[in-house]
């Protein structure tokens, strides 16, 4: 696996510094353009037909020019071009052009990252009837309106469906997602290379490309660990039917699920490769076990202690990779942990508020620092703070932001699959030696997963999520839904 240049976040003022240095190093502002609008041309040929009307506006800045230059490489599309210096006369020719006829989507080039005031009411007027229109909206570098570092909208934003950020993220699109919409990133726009690092980074297809690492001829089973699941209890058998085959999906050699006794049938009927076993207080781990997960499914009133203090004794002294998820969280023991296997929790939102005894909308109004607070809290432990924009890092050193799902991955038995899925993985002696990787891979597959059934499959459910679950080439890039 080759390994890929980290894309970090940055600020406003971060990305004119390296706009700077790439113009004292002889390139030219017009090739950056020429390239950005070709580029982005080309994604937005991937996410339309022949024939579709596109609407360009744009703006007087070099976001604008952006805009302009995508215009000739838009083949077999009925581009209309509204050039926007007057906010006042732009409003007047854009509600003209709908009364005839629709776009099939609006490319938005009028504010760039430059902008840095609150928007008069002409602008507002205009930003106000594009949203309107419910057409998706293309954000070139980022929605109109919006502060680059805050993600404050300046008096009115564009609603983007889709956001193409121009060689890296930037901080304050992480904070708007009601304006962002999607995010994509166009890494190489002709820059010189970024001399820039964030401890936020930017997650792209690419950087799996290689992955999973090619299995040799005369491997076997036993080459490829053994997960013990223990999930399931009365009410919840189906979470840990789930968990089995997300687990499955990762393709270790073996997986074991203990399901509470009072599950153990419904569940081992529905289970064929993974073998069962209810669970019993002092049970001996399987001899060949890698990688144990305690959480999903494990939610009734009345769950024996014994299990909670093996899952305590098993977080602060296993051997084996541990994942803690669901129910099992508020089990956790704090403080250090002995040895150095993998540890790997992955709350929600509200999970991590009980964690932390904060509510939801706290840790969603600092994730990074929810997730460095967990993992310090847990010794510095891996944490997959799940939710839009998946965070996964520790308490010190790299965070990183996923950039696959969508909200259709908002159902019931979405995170018993992936916690399975995370728990296959690690169990495989690559993958428990590389967990910052294991977990970053875990989340973009589940998530790109679900891209392509809500690209081909709008009405998917949880079943078709665990059949895509982990089949998704490394490196591609799905096609966003406009």
């Amino acid at each position: 696996m080759k390994a890929t240049a980290k894309i970090p976040v940055l600020t406003v003022a971060q990305m004119r510094h390296w706009e700077h240095l790439s113009w004292e190093a002889g390139i030219a502002a017009d090739f950056v353009i020429q390239k950005v609008g070709l580029l982005a041309a080309r994604r937005v040929l991937e996410l339309t037909n022949s024939g579709d009307a596109i609407w360009i506006l744009a703006g007087r800045g070099h976001n604008g020019d952006d805009a302009r230059a995508m215009a000739p490489h838009l083949a077999k599309r009925e581009v209309l071009h509204i050039e926007v210096t007057d906010p006042a006369r732009g409003l007047t020719d854009f509600t003209r052009q709908l009364k005839s006829r629709a776009p099939r989507c609006i490319i938005d080039g009028l504010f760039g990252i430059g902008l840095n005031r609150p928007l008069d009411s002409d602008w507002r007027a205009l930003i106000e009837a594009v949203n309107a229109t419910d057409r998706p909206v293309v954000a070139i570098d980022i929605p109109s309106g919006l502060d680059a570092d805050t993600g404050a909208a300046e008096g009115a934003a564009i609603k983007a469906a889709l956001t193409l950020t121009l060689a890296a993220p930037k901080a304050g699109l992480l904070k708007a997602p009601e304006f962002t919409g999607r995010l994509e990133v166009v890494p190489d726009i002709g820059l010189v290379p970024c001399p820039l690092r964030s401890d936020l980074n930017w997650t792209m297809a690419a950087d799996f490309a290689g992955l999973p690492p090619r299995r040799t001829v005369v491997a076997n089973k036993g080459n490829y660990g053994h997960a013990a699941l223990f999930c399931g209890s009365l009410g919840y058998h189906g979470a840990c039917v789930l968990t089995a085959r997300g687990a499955q999906r990762a393709r270790p050699g073996l997986v074991t699920a203990f399901p509470q006794e009072s599950v153990y049938v419904p569940v081992a009927a529905q289970l064929q490769s993974a073998m069962i076993h209810p669970w019993q207080p002092a049970q001996p781990l399987p001899k060949t076990c890698t990688a144990l997960l305690f959480g999903p499914g494990l939610a009734a009133k009345e769950l024996p202690e014994t299990l909670k203090e093996e899952m305590r004794s098993h977080w602060l002294s296993s051997p084996q990779a541990v994942v803690v998820d669901a129910s099992a969280l508020d089990w956790l023991p704090p403080g250090p942990i002995a040895g150095g296997s993998p540890r790997l929790i992955t709350p929600h939102p509200g999970e991590a508020g009980r964690l932390l005894g904060c509510s939801a909308a706290a840790i969603q109004a600092d994730r990074v620092k929810a997730l460095r607070d967990l993992s310090e809290k847990f010794g510095s432990c891996w944490v997959a703070l799940k939710g839009h924009q998946t965070l996964v890092g520790r308490s010190t050193g790299d965070i990183f932001v996923n950039s696959s799902g969508n909200p259709a991955l908002a159902q019931g038995g979405s995170g018993d699959l992936l916690a399975g899925y995370l728990t296959g993985l690690l169990a495989q002696p690559f993958w428990a030696a590389n967990p910052l990787l294991t977990a970053r891979y875990g989340v973009w597959q589940h998530g790109a997963a679900a891209d392509f059934l809500s690209r081909t499959k709008p009405n998917w459910t949880v079943d078709d999520l665990e059949e895509h679950l982990g089949s998704v080439p490394s490196g591609d890039v799905l096609n966003c839904f406009l």
